[in-house]
């Protein structure tokens, strides 16, 4: 080995012991006669003193030294002068008085410094990945990474499922987002797809007698990109036969409570349980931040004559008239108001109304508009008391009112300061809700059609079942999605394992026998032979290590990530071919049209 301990591991208790050190110089100061540099490795910091009237023969190459030089030191660990230990380090006690140095390899000057107190350009950290990766932020959270998947393999492997691959090319299958295609060089005009997940397999292979089935699987797909989104993530794929909805969350809620107690120190509590019907109602979404109230409240029972215009409109079949109040908020700059009634509008409101309550009664742009009676039922609806800021959106469409106040209790939640900081270890810093009785479609006004929520082979509640054909907005799916923060986590539900009632779905969805049989027909198939009642879940490993390690963003977790356009600035790809390439796989270029 060509070291006997790792920079980071000294402590007191190696004083005076012989050491063989390998890493890169994160810094170097020079006192004229002594240099100290700090050296890095994955473990950490270790100061390294160069005195040249102990080792006169270390001078010229010690004077050497730069930023990122990779070397060899050996030396002797000692303590520090009183007055001189650094409690900032784990290894502040101590310093190692060297005796050999041994330049590994010399670094250009990097583009940026490689130390955790200097912010840098995105793009500049992604074109130099090996770099920003050496930094104690990213190494960090890599690590994290590796000790939750460890223990998730764990206890899965306890809870006797078996870990099985599938297939990386395979047939496109509709869940919701377009298909990665790979052209297949041996059947010209022919494609693979990357898969979405592994949702079809996995069904086939509780049919195939597995029972229980679990892996860690990288997933694939071209959809517009956000903080908790990557063209190629990867997710923990779980599917079990013979379970219903309870048993799935059973073992996954298990599953989470081992994790966050084995590498954070949490001792999590029973999850909430929210209705999807609920979760948009109070919170204006299906992925609720609970750690904060600022609820959305329904005003219709208070403006029942009302009057004015804007809130007629909401009360319209179909529509609705809501709030949220900013406690304490009362006095907010006017310009500051104006921002948010133009955030709204930009979130798809026509509009927000502002109450400011005091104690002598509203203040308001609309306050002319409203009855007395308005005047004093509109903050006992609201939940206000005087000094509070009532923001509300009407709306013919409740789905808008929802969504708009929604991403605003979101946003404004943070921008005041209503979630605590709390230790990685506090339960109370951890709030995951599930989320149940989706509806199972949803309209899609610009294509006329009907569409899944989740995905075509999600399970229907038997009382509801029937609607399929009738009245498919009253369907309601065996779906549920685990929620953490303001973060969806994963999806899942028992799936339909009856050929007929699977056909139904997919007929509802526009989909043809012919059709289905064409792209769906060797799951159908296996259908016929016996299919045991079956379900599964799909969480995402990117967003539970970015949330555990307090990130906002998965880029921070994932060790090679793609920008907002999916582009890798440190390779270069996306990437045009060889024209001998694309005429081996039978495919030609168009020339790009207008724009």
């Amino acid at each position: 080995m060509m070291r006997s301990h790792r920079c980071g591991d000294l402590r007191t208790t190696d004083e005076g012991a012989p050491v063989a050190l390998c890493g890169w110089v994160h810094t170097r100061r020079d006192h004229g006669g002594v240099i100290f540099i700090d050296l890095r490795d994955v473990a950490g910091l270790v100061q390294v003193v160069f005195n040249f009237s102990e080792a006169p023969a270390l001078q010229g190459a010690a004077e050497g030294l730069r930023s990122e030089f990779c070397v060899r030191v050996e030396g002797e660990v000692r303590r520090r002068k009183e007055g001189t230990t650094n409690e900032a380090l784990a290894t502040g006690e101590i310093e190692v008085a060297a005796t050999s140095l041994e330049v590994l390899s010399v670094s250009a000057t990097p583009p940026f410094q490689v130390d955790e107190h200097h912010d840098v350009e995105e793009m500049l950290r992604l074109k130099y990945r090996y770099l920003d990766l050496r930094r104690t932020r990213m190494q960090s959270n890599l690590q994290l990474r590796h000790a939750i998947v460890s223990s998730i393999r764990r206890f899965y492997d306890a809870h006797g499922f078996t870990e099985v691959e599938t297939p990386m090319l395979t047939r496109a299958t509709p869940e919701g987002a377009r298909d990665y295609l790979v052209p297949a060089r041996l059947h010209p005009g022919s494609f693979y797809a990357l898969p979405q997940s592994p949702q079809l397999f996995k069904q086939l292979l509780m049919v195939a007698g597995l029972d229980r089935y679990y892996q860690i699987v990288r997933c694939f797909r071209d959809e517009d990109l956000r903080a908790d989104r990557q063209p190629d993530f990867t997710q923990l794929d779980v599917e079990m036969s013979f379970v219903d909805r309870e048993d799935v969350l059973a073992v996954t809620e298990a599953m989470f409570k081992q994790v966050w107690a084995e590498v954070l120190g949490a001792e999590l509590q029973d999850f909430v349980r929210l209705t999807f019907a609920e979760s948009m109602a109070r919170f204006g979404t299906d992925k609720p931040d609970l750690r904060f109230g600022m609820e959305l409240t329904d005003l219709s029972g208070a403006l029942q004559q009302t009057e004015f215009r804007v809130f007629q409109a909401g009360k319209e079949e179909g529509g609705a008239v809501k709030a949220i109040v900013l406690g304490s908020q009362g006095g907010m700059p006017r310009k500051q108001i104006d921002a948010l009634v133009e955030e709204a509008k930009a979130l798809g409101a026509g509009g927000l109304v502002w109450i400011a309550v005091a104690d002598e009664g509203l203040r308001s742009p609309v306050e002319k508009f409203l009855s007395e009676d308005e005047h004093r039922e509109l903050p006992r609806a609201a939940a206000a008391k005087a000094g509070d800021l009532i923001l509300i959106v009407a709306d013919g469409h409740a789905e808008v009112v929802d969504r708009v106040l929604g991403s605003m209790r979101n946003r404004l939640g943070k921008h005041l300061g209503l979630v605590p900081e709390r230790a990685r270890a506090d339960p109370e810093a951890w709030k995951f809700a599930w989320i149940v009785d989706f509806p199972w479609f949803e309209r899609d006004e610009a294509a006329g059609a009907w569409t899944a929520i989740h995905h075509p082979f999600t399970g229907i509640t038997p009382d509801t079942v029937d609607y399929l054909e009738s009245a498919p907005e009253k369907v309601l799916s065996k779906a549920y999605d685990i929620t953490l923060n303001g973060w969806e986590l994963a999806s899942g539900s028992i799936r339909i394992h009856d050929r007929a009632l699977q056909e139904r779905v997919l007929a509802a969805l526009g989909i043809s026998k012919e059709e289905a049989q064409a792209r769906f027909g060797f799951l159908l198939d296996a259908f016929a032979f016996g299919p045991p009642p079956h379900g599964g879940i799909a969480p995402g490993i990117d967003r539970i290590v970015a949330l555990a390690a307090g990130e906002d963003n998965i880029r921070e977790v994932i060790a090679f990530p793609k920008t907002q356009s999916a582009a890798d600035p440190l390779t270069g790809a996306p990437a045009p071919v060889d024209a001998d390439q694309l005429e081996a796989l039978h495919l030609a270029l168009k020339p790009p049209g207008p724009t």
